[in-house]
């Protein structure tokens, strides 16, 4: 039977050099359900596999969008599994990695679908969060969908906006709709593998990871694209890494604050992404750097 093997876990934990050498052992590919490494023009900022590791197995979705095309986890879910399609009958294990988590639980358990909505609604509240900011966006959404409130990652504005954008376009809340969706049959095999690390460890990687970016060029990144003519404000750019480098660029910090907030907005990152995904019962936890262990496990779950 075929078999799709997602790999899960929390920033700088290890996923990529997991999902290489696992696509070199089953012969395999790998599928990014990473949604910011989708990207072009933004390849030190989110942590996008080397030209080393790209060249090491063949990936898909990575640098597919300019920075001002608009995509989601349903979108997605629907690319990935016409491609899927196409390459099951080459590699009948597939590998898929990324921190994203509705991208990943779009192909774990589907999505609802969603009614149409007037684009005037996303338009208005686009116009709220440059006029008023975020914060007034976030407390609408914790009064009409506490649920949502609860796991949304808060400081990433098209979160919010697309929560209330369903609600105010539909009265009901985006939560109603999640909760209302099918579980997926899947027609492959599926296999969750998730990483972790000691807290203390993986914040300190997250930090020194901060800084080798900084090292090879971030600021100059953030700057490039602005300088092709893409706004801060873009959905792609308010990534983690980004969205902290625009105030300093434009003199409200300077680059050690800018830094600072990168370091920390990545540690609460990681911390989402473990709460996230330790609610699936079937996701198989290892350790960071435990490959050999996970390969064994691997083959001994195929076999079986």
């Amino acid at each position: 039977m075929n078999t799709l093997i997602t790999i899960v876990g929390p920033t700088a934990v290890g996923k990529t050099a997991l999902s290489i050498e696992l696509a070199k052992t089953f012969e395999s590919v790998i599928i990014s359900a990473d949604s910011r490494q989708f990207y072009q023009h933004m390849d030190i900022g989110t942590a996008k596999p080397t030209k080393e590791e790209l060249a090491a197995a063949k990936h898909y979705f990575i640098d597919s969008l300019k920075p001002d095309e608009e995509f989601s986890a349903a979108k997605f879910e629907t690319a990935a599994e016409d491609l899927m399609n196409r390459l099951f009958p080459q590699h009948p294990t597939l590998i898929m990695v990324g921190g994203s988590t509705l991208y990943m639980d779009a192909i774990w358990n589907g999505f609802s679908p969603m009614p149409f909505i007037d684009p005037s609604v996303r338009e208005t509240l686009n116009q709220e969060f440059r006029d008023q900011g975020l914060d007034a966006l976030l407390k609408e959404l914790a009064e009409v969908d506490p649920d949502v409130y609860g796991q949304i990652d808060k400081q990433n504005p098209a979160r919010v906006i697309r929560a209330l954008e369903v609600y105010r376009g539909t009265g009901t809340p985006i939560s109603v709709f999640r909760q209302g969706r099918n579980q997926k049959k899947h027609a492959y095999r599926l296999i969750k593998i998730g990483l972790q690390d000691e807290r203390e460890v993986l914040y300190n990687r997250i930090d020194q990871r901060v800084h080798q970016m900084i090292a090879e060029g971030l600021v100059e990144e953030a700057k490039d694209l602005l300088g092709k003519g893409y706004a801060e404000h873009l959905n792609a750019l308010q990534a983690i890494g980004y969205r902290e480098l625009f105030p300093y660029l434009k003199g409200e910090y300077d680059l050690d604050e800018a830094i600072r907030l990168i370091q920390r907005n990545s540690r609460r990152y990681a911390k989402r992404q473990l709460t996230y995904y330790r609610r699936f019962e079937d996701i198989s936890w290892f350790q960071a750097g435990q490959n050999e262990e996970v390969l064994t496990w691997l083959k001994k779950e195929l076999e079986d």
